[in-house]
């Protein structure tokens, strides 16, 4: 695991202690972290929301959709 050292606000700081001092996480460097794991969670499903919008809209309706997801799970468990 590589080290990194960076300066923080005061603010920032406070709080990372704070996470500590409650016990949710056990260091500082568990804080950051996770808030990574969650900032590249939250990228990646940006990414698919892109993606989606790009791929266009469908004329179909609900009850349209749902008919075709119901007739696709009936022939996977066909197979």
């Amino acid at each position: 695991m590589s080290r990194q050292s960076i300066s923080l606000t005061r603010p920032n700081d406070e709080w990372l202690k704070a996470q500590v001092e409650s016990e949710e996480y056990s260091s500082k460097s568990e804080v950051i972290n996770d808030l990574i794991r969650k900032a590249r969670e939250m990228q990646e499903i940006r990414k698919k929301l892109i993606a989606a919008e790009a791929s266009g809209f469908s004329n179909r309706t609900p009850e349209q959709i749902r008919a075709d997801a119901r007739a696709k799970l009936r022939n996977a468990a066909d197979l």
